[in-house]
């Protein structure tokens, strides 16, 4: 099995690709999450992705902070802001080359145009309206390249009496319907706070991508996609809107969100459960009597657990709160990753509830898959990134660069793709059109 490659900075220069996806040029306006991630996928596997950005408006993630060796509160300016430090911006764009180009100058759109007759894959996640301001219509960019991919992202799609609106993850987890499922039993919704259906909906993405790369292969024929990240939320909801539709059940009722007890199949104990150090827990699930028996065996077969009330599933299910005391007695005598290993092998579903240290730092099983690896940057040096949940026997993710610098790569995209002279180049930077 291949494993995820990182390389040395040594040479940050434009080279030529490996991988499934190698030969194919994106022309990517894509920003934040929902966008940037699905490209990220394309570039991980050999594209020859090209973001491209503004001098005058940098990229939101380009803005976030990355700090390394002091912890800060969130939102703090950082006092040495550096558009090349954005630890956002540099975990969406390892492996992507990076030029800048001013769209409000006649030149800077002339150039986009070349850039996209020279690429196969168009991609934006604007507010919905922006590309046909500059008049890049999919008729415009299908005669420009023709047979393009002209890949659309956007939180309520490209047409209906809502597309226009702005959305950012947490709107569309709002209007999606996952927000209001969220939450503790009897509480109002809590939502998700971070922009989590931003990198869900960029997966479904790149599958709409791909399967028009696959299409354009078998046809020669390209295509518009229109992917909605609320309706990719929505496919999140189906017990939920099943309930609704065909029994007429409230989402809001007594005991519902059910936190994290279990509805569609009957389960106890199934729940999170304190263990011996402060704030660590361990989840635990037992679907049958079977995996109860293996459990009580593990507790060294307690008085309480002959106890009519425990000894079904039905009753432990009627029965969950005191089973609930029970177990948490007994998890709270140990750290969680020892609760963990004593019930996994025993053949008892349970784990470990990990924070980001304890993924980074101490998960054998995340260290053995090499999930995080670390590339250098010329500004904030070496770093982990996460990388993608999959392995192949014969495909290689490569990993050949981390983020781009703002504008790193004019040089090589306008001059060695798009065939200016350096003069030329030189004089496009000086006015401040790339």
């Amino acid at each position: 099995m291949t494993a995820v490659e990182g390389m040395s900075e040594v040479d940050r220069r434009p080279r030529t690709r490996v991988g499934p996806l190698s030969g194919i040029r994106v022309a990517d306006f894509c920003w934040m999450g929902v966008g940037a991630v699905a490209t990220r996928m394309l570039a991980d596997f050999g594209a020859e992705v090209i973001k491209i950005e503004a001098r005058d408006r940098l990229d939101m993630p380009r803005r976030l902070p990355i700090y390394k060796g002091e912890a800060r509160s969130y939102g703090e300016e950082d006092p040495n802001p550096d558009p090349n430090k954005g630890g956002l911006f540099n975990n969406y764009s390892r492996n992507k080359l990076g030029v800048t180009i001013n769209m409000k100058t006649d030149r800077g759109q002339q150039l986009v145009r070349q850039l996209i007759s020279a690429s196969s894959v168009v991609t934006e996640n604007f507010a919905p309206g922006v590309m046909e301001k500059w008049g890049l219509t999919y008729d415009e960019l299908d005669r420009l390249s023709p047979n393009v991919i002209y890949g659309r992202m956007s939180g309520f799609g490209h047409d209906g009496p809502h597309h226009r609106y702005k959305s950012y993850g947490p709107v569309v987890q709002a209007v999606s319907g996952m927000s209001f499922i969220s939450g503790l039993p009897e509480r109002e919704p809590s939502g998700w706070g971070l922009s989590y259906m931003d990198n869900q909906a960029a997966y479904y993405n790149s599958a709409a991508l791909l399967m028009a790369v696959l299409h354009r292969n078998a046809t020669g024929r390209g295509q518009e996609i229109d992917v909605s990240a609320v309706e990719a939320g929505i496919n999140l909801l189906g017990p939920d809107l099943l309930n609704a539709s065909v029994n007429g059940v409230a989402t809001r009722r007594p005991g519902f969100p059910a936190g994290n007890r279990l509805l569609d199949q009957p389960a106890a104990p199934h729940g999170v459960y304190p263990a011996s150090v402060s704030d660590t827990w361990i989840a635990i699930a037992v679907f049958d009597d079977e995996q109860w028996a293996r459990l009580v065996a593990v507790l060294g077969e307690p008085e309480w657990t002959r106890d009519p009330k425990f000894t079904e599933l039905k009753s432990r299910v009627a029965h969950q709160d005191e089973l609930d005391e029970h177990i948490s007695r007994w998890t709270a005598q140990r750290t969680s990753h020892e609760s963990m290993e004593l019930l996994q092998h025993a053949g008892v579903p349970a784990g470990a509830v990990q924070n980001a240290r304890d993924l980074d730092e101490t998960d054998p099983q995340i260290a053995h898959r090499g999930t995080f690896f670390e590339l250098d940057h010329p500004v904030i040096g070496v770093a982990k990134f996460e990388g993608t949940p999959i392995r192949f026997t014969r495909t290689v993710q490569e990993n050949w660069r981390s983020a781009p610098l703002l504008g790193e790569d004019n040089d090589y995209v306008f001059g060695d793709i798009l065939g200016l002279d350096p003069a030329e180049v030189a004089e496009l930077t000086e006015e401040g059109v790339i």
